[in-house]
């Protein structure tokens, strides 16, 4: 245990997800991430983490109605945001823009809903006013994911365009929840006071703005780059070893082996490959992979370092027209149903979390204790 960063420290009973960091395994809900990821889009996976099981076909075609219905309704709201998606980082834009919205405030429809509407019509928005555009409203008779590719201003052919929202519902069902990871964490640390659910999603949006979080798949696409062919590879990590740098998109404070995750969006890469799109940088991101598993090997036997998440997230996110600057948004965009469904099991059962610490500063001097 590392009481310094509550390394196995058990902090609540979960019937949510499940990370089983020695054998490279994710179940959420009872489903592993794979076929779960493989053949559900997003709104499915919110009906299982908000009510414990997959829809059925009406439950479905309800949810993906009443969660179109919020991306509307977030988006007439998106004047009243002041200066909020002026920022020039996403998440800040994206942790003032949620904050408008008031609890007490947001019927007719659920507040989940309108959570995880906001935050994709937000970061879509901010994304458009970067780029000096206006905002496109949402087009609620639309999938979740494929109307936020279109929100982002992506627009291709038919076909093309159904691929790449299928890959990034892939994306989106992968990441929407991961044990107790650091943004959760804190969703449940607010929601355990009895504040609202709006005050304890700002307060995770805050956590997963860190790059030791949810900031890394940028920078996986920006080392890519750098490299820029497989051949380059071998040198390129060599040289970055020697000189005491990480590589980027590699190891994971839990999984010992590959983060099942990154075969997901490897699985997912391929498909949308199959379907029509190419991926220019799979090639690439495989043999940076290889060559860092083992140059990594070589140097660290006693911890291996395998891919995690966010080496194919940047892969992924890419090929399906995303820029970087939005990635950590859209990671926003996919755990927010994850923090919603803690929020409501810490509401439900949890007390008050109330960790102690230990004091190691100085003690009064013994005039002053007398």
């Amino acid at each position: 245990m590392d009481a310094n960063g509550l390394e196995g420290i058990v902090v609540a009973d979960t019937t949510l997800s499940d990370v089983d960091g020695e054998r490279g395994r994710l179940v959420i809900r009872g489903h592993d991430v794979e076929p779960l990821a493989l053949q559900h889009d997003f709104e499915a996976a919110c009906a299982l983490l908000w009510s414990g099981a997959l829809p059925d076909h009406g439950a479905h075609a309800a949810l993906r109605a009443g969660l179109g219905r919020a991306r509307v309704h977030a988006f007439a709201r998106l004047g009243a945001l002041g200066d909020a998606l002026d920022a020039r980082d996403a998440m800040d834009a994206l942790r003032a823009a949620l904050a408008h919205l008031h609890a007490d405030g947001l019927a007719p429809l659920p507040l989940k809903l309108e959570i995880t509407a906001a935050v994709a019509v937000s970061a879509t928005a901010w994304l458009r006013r970067r780029a000096g555009c206006e905002a496109i409203a949402p087009d609620p008779a639309l999938g979740h994911a494929a109307d936020l590719l279109r929100m982002a201003g992506m627009a291709f052919a038919a076909r093309e365009q159904a691929a790449r929202a299928r890959a990034l519902d892939t994306y989106l069902v992968a990441a929407s929840d991961h044990g107790m990871n650091a943004s959760t964490f804190t969703a449940r640390v607010v929601a355990s006071t009895h504040s609202d659910a709006v005050s304890a999603v700002v307060a995770a949006i805050g956590a997963l703005k860190g790059p030791l979080h949810g900031g890394a798949p940028g920078p996986v696409l920006a080392m890519l780059d750098a490299i820029g062919s497989p051949e380059q590879a071998p040198q390129w990590v060599a040289r970055e070893l020697a000189a005491g740098r990480r590589i980027m998109g590699m190891g994971h404070r839990v999984y010992r082996v590959r983060d099942p995750r990154a075969a997901v969006m490897e699985r997912a890469i391929e498909r949308l490959e199959a379907g029509g799109v190419r991926s220019p940088r799979l090639a690439l991101a495989r043999a940076v992979e290889a060559v860092a598993v083992a140059s990594l090997g070589e140097r660290r036997p006693e911890r291996r370092l395998a891919a995690n998440v966010e080496f194919y997230t940047a892969v992924i996110l890419d090929a399906v027209g995303l820029p970087p600057e939005l990635f950590s948004a859209v990671f926003a965009a996919a755990r927010v149903a994850g923090w919603l469904a803690h929020i409501d099991e810490q509401v439900a059962g949890g007390r008050l979390i109330r960790p102690a610490s230990r004091y190691v500063g100085p003690q009064p001097s013994l005039a002053e204790a007398a």
